[in-house]
């Protein structure tokens, strides 16, 4: 365990007049050793500064310190600093044991929360392992350019002023949002001006935001079916009730009659998740007819249509939108990386006060810093030339895949061959489990998901869902052998 350097103040607990300086600030010491405030190899202040503040003289702090480096409590010489040590005695270990244990005592009585907090549920994030296929939902981290993100931060900060230290409006960076409508409305067909852009940590808080503005518990929510487990959790969490809508070749079917009275849906048109079907256009159009007619509103989720890689790009469904019925959300995490947590959503002009306001109450705004080095990364052309050169890796990482599947996985797996994302559908064939399958390719170092837990109900099919953008050929070719060896394996114990 490395040493700890540390500048910060000792804050001991207050002296009794009664007892020698020295032998309370050992005490005091020792207490915050033993209670595990100090932690093993933190450098404790210097003496000049402790007697400084607190009114002692440096031969005092000298002869604590000593007390303490013969009981074994710290290490260290003068001029190199004093440090807690590394291994305690074992008779410390066990006092600190026995006051871990009485540091967190045990309620009696539950605790009370709102109906809100009942409901809320844990999200699960990215595992913190290194990609390995078939990991979906995630880019191909080791090509993002860092040097040059490094670059243009390093470059922001050196001429940064105090306004752009004390912060921004609440629904962010403005260049940012300018360069974000701009963005919209050349690639996505998206109608809207930078007033309508709220810079946001990503599409889950988008969702977040949207369902507590205009949902209340008992509302009906209409969501595809397989669907994205997260927004039903955002609507659940306010007390909506979740409807799941049948997806066909054309995307989500229309509501039917007996769901007139929803409040919103939610959509994946333009790369539907998880089964990677694109919207048809005469669907696109009869479900801004029937939000028109019912008075819903629609949650469209563009969580990585920026990689297409057949067909002609098919404009947002949002352009379509006349009546300014639809929200439109997207990340730059999927395309950019995970941990940026920057995300936008585009709102109609007659509810940009009311998100304007929520978010003044709950982030304030989105990170000020990471948005100036993404709008410099956007308007410099770099965003532009990084989405280009990852739609030329993603095709070729695809196409493997795809040859890799036909070669191996004939009779086990069927690939859909999708026009855009960042992963794929494989509908399992003879009847083998989805859930059996993604057991087994764990056992062989490989990484799948069953589509039946993005199902409201009983999943129609069994079949796994596979990401390909996040390792390069080689490792997909060696998930395609083991997981083809996995699922030979699973379908003989099946005879």
């Amino acid at each position: 365990m490395p040493k700890k350097a540390t500048s910060f103040e000792l804050m001991l607990p207050l002296r009794d007049s009664k007892t020698p300086a020295y032998r309370w600030l050992c005490a005091a010491v020792r207490g915050e050793i033993l209670d595990g405030r100090l932690r093993p190899g933190t450098r404790l202040p210097a003496t000049r500064d402790l007697a400084e503040r607190y009114g002692l003289s440096r031969g005092t702090i000298v002869s604590a310190f000593e007390q303490l480096r013969s009981e074994g409590y710290v290490e260290g010489s003068v001029g190199s600093g004093t440090y807690v040590r590394k291994v305690l005695p074992d008779e410390l270990l066990q006092v600190t044991r026995k006051a871990d244990a009485q540091a967190t005592p045990q309620r009696k009585q539950g605790r009370k929360i709102s109906d809100y907090g009942r409901r809320v549920e844990l999200f699960p994030s990215y595992a913190m392992r290194p990609s390995r296929a078939f990991r979906a939902n995630v880019p191909a981290l080791e090509l993002f350019p860092t040097n040059l993100w490094a670059q243009i931060t390093a470059r922001r900060f050196r001429r940064a002023s105090a306004s752009f230290l004390l912060g921004c409006e609440p629904l962010g960076y403005y260049p940012l949002r300018e360069a974000v409508a701009d963005y919209l409305r050349t690639s996505r067909g998206v109608n809207c001006v930078a007033e309508q852009i709220a810079i946001v940590s990503g599409v889950q808080e988008a969702l977040d935001l949207t369902a507590r503005l205009f949902l209340n518990p008992s509302d009906r929510v209409c969501m595809e079916d397989p669907g994205f487990p997260g927004a039903a959790m955002a609507f659940e969490a306010v007390g909506a009730k979740v409807s799941a809508v049948r997806v066909d070749d054309g995307g989500m079917e229309l509501p039917g009659a007996g769901l007139r009275a929803t409040r919103m849906v939610y959509i994946t048109p333009g790369h539907q998740f998880p089964l990677g079907i694109t919207m048809s256009l005469t669907r696109r159009l009869e479900l801004l007819k029937w939000a028109r007619n019912s008075g819903a509103l629609i949650f469209e989720d563009d969580y990585d249509s920026e990689f297409r890689y057949s067909g002609r790009p098919v404009p947002a469904l949002q352009g379509l939108d006349r009546n300014g019925l639809v929200l439109f959300a997207g990340s730059f995490s999927k395309v950019l990386f995970p941990s940026l947590r920057l995300g936008y959503l585009v709102i109609p002009a007659d509810l940009v006060n009311i998100f304007s306001a929520m978010i003044s109450l709950t982030t304030r705004h989105a990170t000020l810093p990471e948005q100036a080095v993404l709008c410099d990364f956007i308007s410099e052309g770099h965003f532009g030339r990084h989405l280009r050169r990852m739609r030329e890796v993603y095709a070729v990482r695809l196409s493997v895949l795809l040859e890799g599947a036909r070669e191996k996985l004939g009779g086990l797996l069927e690939i859909s061959e999708i026009e855009a994302g960042l992963q794929t559908v494989g509908w399992l064939c003879k009847g083998i489990d989805g859930e059996t399958a993604t057991r087994a390719s764990a056992a062989r170092g490989v990484e799948v998901f069953p589509l039946s837990r993005y199902c409201r109900g009983r999943a129609a099919r069994e079949g796994l869902q596979l990401g390909f953008a996040a390792v390069d050929e080689r490792e997909i070719r060696r998930g395609v052998q083991e997981l083809a060896i996995a699922l030979e394996e699973e379908l003989r114990l099946k005879i």
